[in-house]
């Protein structure tokens, strides 16, 4: 996994590893789940990059102040291409005026768009959402006796993802749900930024832990004390 031989992707911070990747108009896959493995400094570094007009696929749209909430504060964010946006007030607010324009997706069509995107699959056949509001405009077919609508894969001129643990070629280890969205975003752009807690040398992982392959990854920033926040806190009644 990696060339021993090839120089460190790691670069100095998040703002240093955008600065000549990011412009207006691009398209933009990040990954999380909610509050979950965002690349929370990146993130950071892209609102203050000024970038605008933005289209961002990601399962979320952070919430309201913290992650890709930041972007919709600053009206960055032209488009979202998402699953599931109900925490985000200004989102919701945006929404509804026709600030913002939204693509919605079923949350397992959105990562397989992001995978096929990808694997170079241009699109796919999937039961999800036949008969539904999802499927409006779009082409349809019989297979077996049983409807699929088409849904075309995702791409994204840049990727923003998070990660536990890389090594200096890029190798990537994610740590337990945080992996969620991550792995598929990396592959869907043609460049890929990763932010990680724990940087080592080439060799130190172990390669059957490897759960993303380095050649996915172009840029590395170190990142070891992320917020972290928890988007809905919830805790066991404490018996008296």
């Amino acid at each position: 996994m990696g060339n021993r031989t090839s120089r460190s992707k790691v670069v100095a911070d998040a703002h240093a590893a955008l600065a000549d990747l990011v412009a207006d108009g691009q398209t933009l896959a990040v990954g999380g789940f909610g509050l979950c493995g965002i690349p929370e400094a990146l993130i950071a570094a892209l609102r203050d990059s000024g970038v605008k007009d933005l289209t961002v696929i990601s399962n979320n749209a952070g919430v309201d102040g913290f992650g890709l909430g930041l972007l919709l504060e600053t009206r960055q964010i032209r488009k979202m291409i998402s699953s599931y946006v109900g925490e985000n007030k200004e989102f919701e607010r945006q929404f509804l005026s026709g600030e913002l324009e939204l693509e919605f997706n079923p949350q397992g069509t959105l990562a397989e768009r992001l995978r096929a995107g990808g694997a170079g699959i241009p699109a796919f056949y999937t039961a999800t959402g036949y008969g539904t509001v999802v499927a409006e405009g779009k082409e349809t077919r019989e297979f077996n006796g049983k409807h699929y609508v088409l849904e075309t894969a995702l791409v994204a001129d840049v990727a923003l993802v998070k990660a536990w643990k890389a090594d200096a070629a890029g190798n990537l280890v994610f740590r337990k749900t945080a992996r969620n969205f991550n792995p598929a975003c990396a592959m869907a752009g043609k460049v890929c930024v990763a932010e990680v807690e724990e940087i080592v040398e080439v060799g130190a992982i172990d390669p059957d832990q490897v759960h993303l392959p380095g050649i996915y990854v172009d840029r590395i920033v170190h990142n070891p004390t992320p917020e972290k926040r928890i988007e809905q806190r919830t805790v066991r009644q404490e018996n008296k």
